[in-house]
């Protein structure tokens, strides 16, 4: 299990963008499963619906690309190289209920492909025992 100050050793993301709060299973370059706990504080509550808060999807894609990196930087030979930037390509992704407050999201990542310059994976995202978003990602790094 990995905890927030192992999570920002991985990942270029700080608050408040950073959307995974702990990792509890990371198979090197295998399987990553992290997630986001949920809470009526964040800051994207106020707009994103007043009376009806409901989390954007972009930030669901958003905690799916972060674990994604983490699976990336597991896999890496040269994983202490602080200074790479991670360019999201590809994005195919469904959503299937919504996350609200109180929720706790889990995302899991498996890769379909990984090379040294970026990867494909399979992402899926959870919450109360249901399939909120799946689909595949791709990125680069540079």
């Amino acid at each position: 299990m990995f905890n927030i100050e192992d999570i920002q050793k991985m990942l270029p993301q700080r608050y408040p963008f950073l959307m995974i709060d702990r990792i509890l299973e990371l198979e090197e370059g295998k399987k990553v499963v992290a997630v986001k706990n949920v809470s009526i504080n964040e800051d994207f509550f106020g707009g994103h619906f007043p009376g009806n808060p409901v989390m954007p999807g972009a930030l669901i894609i958003e905690a799916m690309a972060q674990a994604s990196i983490a699976l990336f930087y597991s896999s890496e030979s040269s994983a202490s190289e602080k200074e790479k930037l991670y360019l999201l390509g590809t994005v195919k992704v469904r959503f299937l209920n919504p996350v609200f407050p109180g929720d706790q999201l889990k995302i899991t990542i498996e890769p379909v492909k990984i090379i040294s310059t970026g990867a494909i994976v399979n992402a899926l995202a959870e919450s109360s025992g249901k399939e909120v978003a799946r689909g595949e990602l791709s990125f680069s790094v540079k």
